[in-house]
C-alpha cells in the first residue's frame, strides 16, 4: 500500500456539541476564539467580564466576553463493495480505496475528529462496519482490510440502508464508488444522505474509457454477472461509448451537486493534496 498524505477538509456547516475539536462551532462559551461581548445575564461567567466594555456602557450594564467554541465532527466513508469495484486497470481499484480511507482515517483522528466506515454491496457488510472512533490505530487497521476485501455483490443497494447508521448530528460523508449504478439508485442514495455534507469520490480508470482503440476486437467482462462479450470496436461505436460515459458522469454530477458536493475523481493513485483542494474549494 502506498504512503498517504494528510487530507485537509472544512465542513460546510457549523457543528454543535460539547466535544472539543478543530472546527469552528456554532455554539459560544467561555473558551476559544473571541466572538463578541454580551450582557452578563446572557453568560453569567464572572471570569470573562470585559472591564472596558462595562465601563463604556452608559446604562452601567456588565458585559462579558463570549468565545467561539472549537468542535469535533464525525467523518465517514461509505464504500461500494459490489463486484465492479474489483476492476483492475492502471491501478487496483480497492487498493486505491484503501489508500483513500487510510488518509481520511489518519487525518480525522489526528485533529480529534472521529472516523467511521460502512461497506455495502447488496446489503451493509457487517464484517467491515466500523462505528465512528477517535482511535487512529483501530481506524487505520480496519481500513487496511479494504485492499484485500472480496467484492462479489451484484449491486450496491445496501448503500440505501447506510443513512440509518448515520442518524443524529450532520456528518462529513465520503461516498466511494465507480457509480456504475442506475440513476434511480444514485438519487436514492444521495437523497438519503441529504442531512449530511456529502462528498462523492468517483473511482475511474483510463483502461475503462480513454484507452479504447478505434479498431479491433475487444473482450468485455461484466463483473456483476453479465458474462463475457467479444465486441468489434470501430470509430462509431467508440464515439457512442464516450457519449454514454459523458452522459453518465453528467447525471452523477447533477444529482451529487443537488444534495452535496460535485464528485472528486480518484484515478491511478491517491493524491491527498488534490482531494484537499477539492474539499476546500467546493
Amino acid at each position: 500500500m502506498s504512503g498517504t498524505g494528510e487530507v485537509v477538509y472544512l465542513p460546510r456547516w457549523r457543528p454543535g456539541g460539547s466535544r472539543v475539536g478543530a472546527h469552528r462551532g456554532r455554539d459560544a462559551g467561555g473558551l476559544g476564539t473571541f466572538r463578541d461581548q454580551v450582557p452578563f445575564l446572557r453568560l453569567p461567567d464572572a471570569r470573562r467580564i470585559d472591564i472596558r466594555a462595562t465601563l463604556r456602557d452608559p446604562f452601567e450594564g456588565t458585559y462579558v466576553r463570549r468565545f467561539e467554541t472549537r468542535t469535533a465532527i464525525e467523518v465517514w466513508a461509505l464504500v461500494d463493495l459490489s463486484a465492479s469495484m474489483r476492476f483492475r486497470g492502471e491501478a487496483d481499484r480497492m487498493a486505491l480505496v484503501a489508500d483513500l480511507c487510510t488518509g481520511l482515517a489518519a487525518s480525522a483522528t489526528r485533529i480529534g475528529d472521529s472516523f467511521g466506515l460502512i461497506g455495502c454491496d447488496d446489503a451493509v457488510r457487517e464484517d467491515l462496519f466500523l462505528p465512528a472512533t477517535r482511535r487512529q490505530g483501530i481506524a487505520v487497521e480496519r481500513v487496511h482490510r479494504l485492499a484485500t476485501i472480496r467484492c462479489e455483490g451484484t449491486g450496491a443497494r445496501g448503500l440505501t440502508d447506510a443513512p440509518r447508521r448515520l442518524a443524529g448530528r450532520p456528518k462529513l460523508v465520503f461516498v466511494v464508488s465507480d457509480f456504475r449504478w442506475p440513476e434511480t439508485l444514485i438519487d436514492q442514495v444521495f437523497s438519503g444522505l441529504a442531512l449530511h455534507d456529502v462528498v462523492p469520490v468517483l473511482l475511474a480508470d483510463a483502461a475503462e474509457d480513454e484507452a479504447l482503440p478505434a479498431f479491433g476486437l475487444m473482450e468485455f467482462d461484466d463483473l456483476e454477472g453479465g458474462g463475457r462479450r467479444t465486441v468489434f470496436m470501430r470509430p462509431s461505436l467508440r464515439r457512442r461509448w464516450h457519449a454514454r460515459e459523458r452522459e453518465r458522469l453528467d447525471t452523477l454530477r447533477s444529482i451529487a451537486s443537488t444534495y452535496g458536493r460535485p464528485p472528486f475523481r480518484l484515478e491511478a493513485r491517491f493524491d491527498a493534496e488534490a482531494l484537499s483542494r477539492h474539499l476546500m474549494t467546493t
